[in-house]
């Protein structure tokens, strides 16, 4: 442990890992955002705090298990000269889960319908969020620990930069929580990165690799815009308020 400590290959394989891991959270950050909007702000923080603590779980459990895995890559049949693994049918229905939550909660943002005239309880709404946070959190922590793996050789590495990760995806999710739910076009906005995302794993489950740094690019590019029209928008507000 103490020459990690002391080696600067074993700092850059943090740091690099570390910012891996930060931008693949990014996905969890705006799902957790996205899924919390439609029940109560206390019931809210509670359940980005399950999510995040059963991400970094998720994470630990499957660095634990390695070699099993490493298995999962592994082809279990084929299907129309495609070799389907447990990773891949993994990140398809993941894929397909994020297309058919973030498709069915644009349907009702276009519909105005906030969730007031359902007979579900809190309680059972609490529930439904926690299960959907446990089906994606599954999700992203395969791929995340997959290109983990790919980055550092060390263990010890890998678990430090996914706790490091984990706790900037926590202090940073409550802002960008607060800050979806006060703006409904950003929130429109993060549905439509949901579904690109979702769109990205299938394309990963069938071979075909979209770039991350494109996905990425976009939701960066499309954040700044969206940034500078809330900007404008309350620069307008202002300027109809009459002075005093």
């Amino acid at each position: 442990m103490m020459h990690l400590l002391t080696s600067p290959e074993a700092w850059a394989a943090l740091l690099t890992l570390t910012a891996l891991e930060i931008v693949l959270g990014i996905d969890n950050v705006i799902f957790l955002s996205v899924i919390v909007s439609r029940i109560p702000e206390k019931q809210a923080h509670r359940a980005r705090q399950i999510g995040l603590a059963l991400a970094l779980v998720f994470r630990i459990l499957l660095l634990s298990v390695l070699v099993w895995l490493i298995g999962l890559t592994a082809p279990v049949f084929s299907l129309a000269a495609y070799d389907f693994s447990w990773r891949d049918l993994i990140l398809i229905g993941g894929g397909l889960f994020l297309i058919a939550k973030a498709t069915h909660e644009i349907h009702a943002e276009v519909e105005a319908d906030d969730g007031e005239g359902k007979k579900d309880s809190v309680g059972s709404a609490f529930f439904w969020v926690i299960v959907q946070i446990v089906v994606i959190d599954i999700v992203f922590s395969l791929d995340s620990i997959i290109t983990a793996i790919g980055m550092a050789q060390n263990l010890e590495i890998m678990v430090a930069a996914v706790v490091i990760a984990c706790l900037i995806m926590y202090i940073s999710s409550g802002p960008v929580a607060r800050f979806v739910a006060e703006h409904p076009t950003t929130k429109m906005l993060a549905l439509a990165f949901l579904v690109l995302i979702g769109v990205a794993l299938v394309a990963d489950g069938f071979k075909f690799h979209i770039p991350r740094g494109y996905i990425y690019f976009a939701i960066a590019f499309s954040a700044a815009v969206e940034f500078f029209n809330v900007l404008a928008k309350r620069n307008r507000k202002k300027a109809k308020t009459p002075s005093t």
